[in-house]
């Protein structure tokens, strides 16, 4: 019985360089493949699906837009980066981009939904229904429909939550608040559609309806006692502690002769409580 003889070692070290070097050319041939495929003209970006209820872009303006600003093909296209711009384009708020073999991509789009106007008179920015200020053409929007907020822009959310508050606060008075506006020291200020002005004050929202809706209750009884309705409010100050203090239109407390540059009375403060 003969005894097989163990393979030299010269010979193994040489079987396996060649397995080596068979293997790194598969990989590197199965990479140039792929590299050629990847780079192939038929997975260039030929066409861009627009989907999302859009009431200020339209699909073509959009490619027209973004599609200059897209490197890449199907493989190599950075999503993120065409997410970006896409979220660029005015009026968008989000984008979704996709994949779509062999040459496509598909975008699901979200366009901010104005509820106030934001800042100071000429200002082109709006603020969306979550409390996001974003940049765009006031033009696009019925602007006269918009109530205007302004104030610290970090505080933007809560400045809609207090004007969400306070709109039913004052339908019971036939009026609507047409400019909020919260100070840099925290105050609080209303301009109703009437033309009334009414300081409410700091404190937390609860404090600052229960002051609005002391004023609300009380307001039609007070401005009766000088045969006036509370639309002839023309301003009123809340931060009193025991009530408040209003400035009627067409009424005087003070009789004799007034100076030209005399500021105008006020009505007494009204006991509320």
């Amino acid at each position: 019985m003969s005894a097989t003889l163990p393979t030299p070692l010269d010979i193994r070290l040489m079987n396996a360089t060649a397995s080596a070097l068979f293997v790194t050319l598969v990989v590197l041939g199965l990479a140039a493949i792929l590299w050629w495929g990847i780079r192939h003209p038929m997975f260039s970006i030929v066409a861009i699906q627009v989907n999302g209820d859009l009431a200020h872009n339209n699909a073509v303006t959009l490619r027209a837009n973004v599609t200059h600003r897209l490197s890449g093909n199907l493989f190599t296209l950075d999503l993120g980066a065409a997410r970006k711009a896409f979220e660029s384009v005015p009026w968008v708020r989000s984008a979704v981009v996709r994949r779509e073999f062999p040459n496509r991509l598909s975008v699901q789009l979200h366009e901010h939904q104005p509820v106030a106007l934001w800042g100071e008179e000429g200002e082109s920015r709006l603020l969306n229904t979550f409390g996001e200020v974003f940049e765009a053409n006031v033009g696009d929007v019925e602007a006269d429909n918009l109530p205007r907020l302004s104030g610290p822009a970090d505080q933007s959310a809560q400045l809609l939550a207090m004007y969400r508050q306070l709109t039913p606060e004052f339908e019971s008075l036939d009026a609507a608040v047409e400019q909020l506006e919260l100070t840099d020291r925290g105050s609080w200020r209303v301009q109703l559609d009437s033309g009334t002005t009414i300081e409410l004050g700091r404190g937390t929202p609860a404090e600052v309806i229960e002051r609005t809706r002391s004023y609300v209750r009380t307001v039609p009884r007070a401005t009766a006692n000088y045969g006036r309705k509370p639309d002839a409010v023309e301003s009123a100050d809340l931060r009193h502690v025991s009530g408040y203090a209003m400035r009627l239109r067409g009424v005087t407390t003070v009789t004799g002769d007034i100076p030209k540059d005399a500021p105008k009375p006020r009505a007494p403060i009204k006991n509320t409580r």
